[in-house]
This record gives C-alpha cells, sequence and structure tokens, in this order.
C-alpha cells in the first residue's frame, strides 16, 4: 500500500530535532517465524523510508537508537548481526545519502568498536560533513549516562590541562560538551512496540521533550507513523516548565 500524501510541518512550530527508539525488530521476526536477524534487516528498511519522510515532513534533525552501550551483552551472533548491519546500510545508502544532502554524525564511544565499524563511521561523517540540509545522528555504542560522564570528563581534562584546579561546571558546559551538541535541542522523542520507557537514551537532552510511544513495531515504520507522532506532538502544550497565563493574567 503506498504512503499517504504527507504535508510540511511548520518551521515555528517544529518539531525541528526528532529523536527515535527503534524497539520491535525482535519481537517482528518472531511473530512470523523468523530469526531475529530478519527483524534487524527489515528494521534497517524501515529507518531509510523514516529517514526519507522525516525530510519531507520539514524535520531538519532525527536521532535515531541504533545500538546501545548495554547491547553488548546480547548472544554474541545477534550483535555480529547488528554490525553487519551498520555495513550494509552505510554501503547501500551513503551515495544517496550525499546527494540528498544529508549529513551523517555518530554519537557514542569509539573505543571498543571493531576497526572496520569505526573506519565506516568515521568516512559517513567526512564525505557528509558538508551536507546542510537535513542532519541525521545514530547513536551506536551510545548510552546517555554514559554521554554525560565523559562530557564532565572531558570538561575537568580541559580544566586540568589550562592549569586550573576544580572547575565550575555549568549546564551550558555540559550540553556543549555532549555528542548531540551538533544538533538543536530535542523536541520529540518516539518510542515504538508499546514499550514506555527510554532506556538510557538522550537522558539529559529529553529533560522538555515531549515523547509518544506508538505500538507500532520497529520494521513496519515508515512516514505514517511518524506523521501521526507529529500530529500528536501539535497537541502538546509545550511550557518549558512555566504555566500558560489565565485570562486574569493575560487582562492584567
Amino acid at each position: 500500500m503506498p504512503e499517504p500524501a504527507l504535508s510540511r510541518i511548520d518551521a515555528v512550530t517544529g518539531p525541528v530535532h526528532v529523536a527515535l527508539i527503534m524497539d520491535g525488530n525482535g519481537r517482528w521476526a518472531e511473530g512470523r517465524g523468523l530469526p531475529r536477524a530478519a527483524g534487524h534487516r527489515e528494521g534497517v528498511q524501515a529507518l531509510k523510508r523514516t529517514v526519507r519522510g522525516a525530510a519531507d515532513l520539514g524535520i531538519r534533525c532525527l536521532t535515531v537508537f541504533g545500538f546501545s552501550t548495554e547491547n553488548w551483552k546480547r548472544p554474541a551472533e545477534e550483535v555480529s548481526d547488528l554490525m553487519g548491519l551498520v555495513r550494509a546500510y552505510v554501503g547501500s545508502d551513503l551515495d544517496r545519502l550525499k546527494r540528498e544532502g544529508v549529513r551523517i554524525h555518530i554519537l557514542g564511544r569509539r573505543q571498543g568498536l571493531p576497526d572496520d565499524i569505526a573506519a565506516i563511521v568515521d568516512r559517513a561523517e567526512q564525505q557528509t560533513a558538508h551536507n546542510d540540509r537535513f542532519l541525521l545522528q545514530v547513536a551506536f555504542n551510545y548510552g546517555g549516562r554514559a554521554d554525560i560522564t565523559d562530557a564532565v570528563n572531558r570538561l575537568v581534562h580541559q580544566a586540568r590541562q589550562r592549569g586550573e584546579g576544580a572547575p565550575d561546571i555549568t549546564e551550558e558546559d555540559i550540553g556543549a560538551a555532549l555528542s548531540t551538541n551538533r544538533g538543536p535541542p530535542v523536541d520529540l522523542i518516539i518510542r515504538t512496540s508499546g514499550e514506555q520507557r527510554l532506556s538510557n537514551f538522550l537522558l539529559w537532552e529529553a529533560a522538555y521533550a515531549e515523547m509518544v510511544f506508538q505500538d507500532i513495531l520497529w520494521p513496519d515504520y515508515g512516514p505514517a507513523a511518524l506523521t501521526e507522532a507529529v500530529e500528536e506532538y501539535h497537541r502538546r502544550d509545550r511550557r518549558f516548565g512555566g504555566r500558560a497565563p489565565t485570562p486574569q493574567m493575560a487582562v492584567s
């Protein structure tokens, strides 16, 4: 069935930056009597559809949770399959992403990655560095707590290099030191498969993001489901800790 026509998002009301926890690959495969690897492969196709749909909607930045620091605990065969998907995705889609003005930024720790995966990550970033139409951030070997810890350690190390003692670290300093510092603030976080938790994803950046949980399994995801999440976002009243004025306050 063809995807419905999409309307662009108002640049003022956004969301400009959407983050996605792509959940449900394993359950999608198990429900069809297939190995989990088949679910991961279909999940890559869902990612391709969703990146195209996000750009068409007017979203300027999409951050997706590809592989967490905790995922190393999974069976070795599944970890190997996930690494293979990185090779396949970059190998099959990098040229198209370059042509379409997509800039790729990988979040997370580079230490511990297989050498060829680290090289693929570096190549994808370097070859798309000058693109400015759309920012695709892939959280790979990423954890929100680890990213905050790394940011603070980096700030302390920089202070010591300057010959300073214990630095007076501000929220702005931490935000600038996180691996997500190239993107705009996160407006909307979506999790698929019906689960309702962040699972150590964008813990700092989620402070005032809206959250939408959808029952669809990730391999079935695409522009239509993304549009539904954005429509729910527009029904929210974002106050950032403040309060909408009452009629009496508005008059006085």
